[in-house]
């Protein structure tokens, strides 16, 4: 059982990164407003291909929810009703969550298909948390953790309805992502926590407290990032997609966030150093050094060859990565595992 449980605890974590891939793929083709309600799209299960499908429909079956578009702005059906030859306002109220009124397929897919994935990504984690309950005797800590994970997706999920709600609105944007993460670090512990075979690994205190800076250091950037990237999303409101000029200017942040970048590749590259000086067994350090090389080559990229094509969702999706590598070293350099050699610190 306890095999089992592992494994469906990383199909919900691969599952919660393509959560992550699509919502960034959302955030680059402009999509977030795709579908202007929640949890549903336009009202239905599967949302709408063509324009037409939303607008007003003579002699037409439609059931309460339903959102139409008329005069550049959303009603919604009261109750299930079929219209007459002309549209009846006592068979509709305003949308008032927002004044977002535009239907573009595209945007509408996109965020339809993220929404599909993040509901996907609820099935192993409530299989998971039914298997704990038979693990209880055995590991105290699966069940409440499981339990933890279901109602984090809940409030991700309702966090997501007020990002829709607000028009996007930036803050909300950024809890939403720290959000996910949250929900990663837990999953990642749970694996962790259900391992039966443990590597061969040295317990380094100066390496541990080093590398929880660094992971720290990691979520300060994610976070500066999303702000950097709100104020690219600014600047695509005002000057359109005349990408040379969206860091023309940049904000202090654009500039903190650049430069903390620097400090990450020293902190993760002593801990690569000191992992083979002292050969202490962490092996996915080196996975962390690739996602660094990788993240500057996307960052020089996006600044210098004006945003091509991909790398903004590509730079997000690293950092998520590589946080959940720094988290579960954590993991693997704590005193969780007891049969781990200690050695003092040099």
């Amino acid at each position: 059982m306890i095999k089992k449980f592992r494994k469906t605890a990383k199909i919900a974590l691969v599952l919660i990164y393509l959560v992550i891939i699509a919502g960034a793929v959302v955030r680059m083709t402009g999509s977030g407003m795709g579908c202007p309600d929640w949890p549903k799209c336009f009202g239905y299960y599967i949302p709408p291909t063509e324009a037409s499908e939303l607008e007003f429909k003579p002699n037409y079956s439609y059931e309460k929810g339903i959102v139409i578009i008329v005069d550049e702005a959303l009603k919604v059906a009261k109750k299930d009703f079929v219209s007459g030859t002309t549209l009846n306002d006592d068979n509709w109220t305003d949308f008032t969550a927002h004044d977002y009124a535009i239907y573009n397929p595209l945007h509408t897919w996109v965020e339809y298909i993220n929404r599909l994935i993040g509901a996907l990504s609820g099935i192993p984690i409530l299989i998971f948390t039914i298997m704990s309950i038979w693990l209880w005797k055995d590991n105290k800590w699966l069940l409440p953790l499981s339990v933890i994970t279901v109602f984090a997706m809940g409030f991700q999920a309702w966090l997501g309805k007020t990002v829709v709600d607000s028009n996007l609105a930036p803050f909300k944007i950024t809890i939403h992502m720290v959000m996910a993460l949250v929900i990663v670090f837990i999953i990642l512990y749970l694996i962790y926590a259900s391992k039966t075979i443990f590597k061969n690994q040295i317990a380094d205190k100066t390496f541990q407290w080093v590398l929880i800076a660094a992971t720290v250091l990691t979520l300060i950037q994610i976070v500066l990032g999303t702000q950097v990237r709100q104020y690219v999303d600014e600047q695509v409101k005002e000057i359109g997609y005349i990408k040379s000029e969206w860091l023309a200017e940049p904000r202090l942040n654009f500039y903190v966030h650049r430069s903390l970048s620097i400090l990450v590749l020293v902190l993760n590259g002593w801990l690569f150093l000191r992992n083979r000086k002292l050969q202490l067994g962490y092996q996915k350090i080196n996975l962390v050094m690739w996602c660094i090389a990788l993240e500057i080559l996307t960052g020089i990229a996006m600044y210098y060859f004006d945003f091509p094509f991909s790398t903004q969702p590509l730079h997000l999706v690293i950092a998520a990565v590589m946080i959940g590598l720094q988290f579960y070293l954590i993991l693997e350099s704590s005193k969780l595992n007891q049969r781990q050699t200690q050695v003092s610190s040099t």
